[in-house]
């Protein structure tokens, strides 16, 4: 009998709802709550590292909505929760909730549910995967790592209250404190006691849903940068806490500290985030018809390693199926929040016309005239009925000049081409001559280019 034993790593216990990277052994990844948040952070959130989301449209909360989720998944998930934010409890007590079906199959279902009937198009393609534009959910739910919710249910009170009276929810309203020009370092000084205080084998998640709101008080520029800074050092310090920050509308803007703002905060912080909403963009709404916004990625976490796990790892960003393939290069994602829930996608065009085929009709008053013959067609195609037409008959007045110089030539040619048309000589034998015709005048306007006047 063979001594061998394969070596592997020893296997000690993990952290209640983390897993291990893809890219690292010794980095832990917890779930923010959307599969497809975590796909493109490289499968999760890795512990010791902080997430800043900016939403810049001010007539939605598409930030405080991934807050929720990150809430609520540290809740199911048996993880201790820090919130941060000038009325705390109003704040959980909006946040979404699980679904009664816990083994929600795939993210597509509402789409199914939609259409009992299916669609068959050729046998040969039925046991072709059918295209998809985000990632499913069975994967994650098997493994007990990111839970699905629904956006229709509320989370219950009696949740909220177990959580408090354990502990395991810890809110700080920041409208407490007593100097407001100082909010900034009170909230330092919270973390650290927290974070002193709990038990290392618990993952702890601290989050701030509006950083520099209002309620916040006035901060600089350079105020929250520092803050940045010494919340990711702090977080980089304990290896079982991680960080994810929401920025106002105000605050997620290019230019609101001057250019270049948006690299400012990328740089202190681990992984930056734009949900850029199509709400303020009326043209991008009818161009995107199936989308709510797009999603634009700045940094992304790296712990321990040179590149972000991301360019290998992520489905939707298609950054490794490209470099496999000699492909053109990464994805372009939007995101789409439907009744139950939100969802990070790849952006794809829609039909070719828009939801509605574009169609042509002809004029109903169009004719076909040949000779003095009158042919009526699209009048009957479009279901008018033939009385009810006017009976019009066109004659040409080359062919009546014609037909009365045949009958008798001597005779001279009444009508408007007798006066302009011909002209008496002295013997009185009518004589053509060329008329000239007045040469056609078009006028272009200014200020509609597209319109000519005859």
């Amino acid at each position: 009998m063979s001594s061998f034993k394969r070596k592997s790593a020893k296997h000690s216990g993990t952290l209640p709802g983390t897993r291990p990277s893809p890219g690292s052994v010794a980095t832990l990844l917890t779930s923010t709550g959307i599969p497809s948040l975590d796909d493109v952070l490289g499968g999760g959130l890795p512990l010791s590292c902080s997430l800043l989301v900016a939403a810049p449209d001010p007539h939605s909360s598409y930030g405080e909505l991934v807050q929720k989720y990150f809430i609520v998944q540290g809740l199911v998930s048996s993880q201790d929760v820090l919130l941060i934010d000038d009325n705390p409890l109003d704040f959980v007590k909006g946040c979404m909730w699980t679904t009664s079906d816990l083994n929600c199959k795939v993210f597509g279902e509402e789409e199914e549910e939609r259409s009992d009937e299916r669609i068959k198009i050729a046998w040969r393609y039925e046991s072709m995967k059918q295209f998809q534009t985000t990632v499913g959910q069975s994967i994650a739910n098997t493994e007990n790592f990111c839970r699905a919710f629904d956006l229709t249910s509320r989370i219950p009170d009696s949740v909220i209250q177990r959580a408090l009276y354990s502990k395991q929810l810890e809110v700080c309203d920041v409208t407490s404190f007593q100097s407001t020009a100082l909010v900034l370092s009170e909230v330092v000084s919270r973390i650290e006691q927290i974070l002193a205080s709990r038990s290392k084998t618990t993952p702890l998640r601290i989050c701030l849903p509006a950083l520099g709101s209002p309620g916040w008080g006035d901060s600089s520029s350079e105020d929250l940068l520092h803050f940045l800074r010494r919340t990711r050092m702090l977080v980089r310090r304990h290896t079982n806490a991680c960080l994810s920050i929401s920025l106002p509308p105000h605050l997620s803007v290019e230019d609101w500290s001057g250019r270049g703002w948006i690299e400012k905060i990328g740089w202190s912080t681990d992984a930056l985030i734009t949900l850029a909403a199509f709400t303020a963009n009326p043209s991008m709404t009818s161009l995107f018809p199936s989308h709510h916004g797009l999603v634009h990625i700045h940094t992304l976490p790296a712990p321990f390693t040179f590149l972000p796990p991301s360019d290998k790892f992520s489905l939707l960003r298609g950054l490794s199926a490209a470099a496999d393939s000699s492909g053109s290069g990464e994805n372009n994602l939007a995101f789409k929040c439907t009744r139950k829930r939100f969802i990070i996608e790849t952006m794809h065009l829609d039909l070719e016309g828009g939801i509605s085929e574009r169609r042509t009709n002809p004029s109903s008053t169009a004719r076909e005239f040949t000779g003095t013959k009158l042919i009526e067609t699209s009048g009957e195609r479009a279901g008018v009925p033939k009385a009810g037409l006017a009976n019009v008959e066109v004659e040409l007045e080359e062919e009546k000049v014609r037909a009365e110089q045949s009958t008798n030539p001597t005779a001279p040619v009444s009508g408007k081409g007798s006066t302009q048309g011909q002209a008496m000589t002295e013997t009185g034998v009518p004589s053509r001559r060329k008329v000239n015709k007045p040469k056609k005048k078009v006028g272009f306007q200014t200020d509609r280019p597209d319109v000519y006047d005859f």
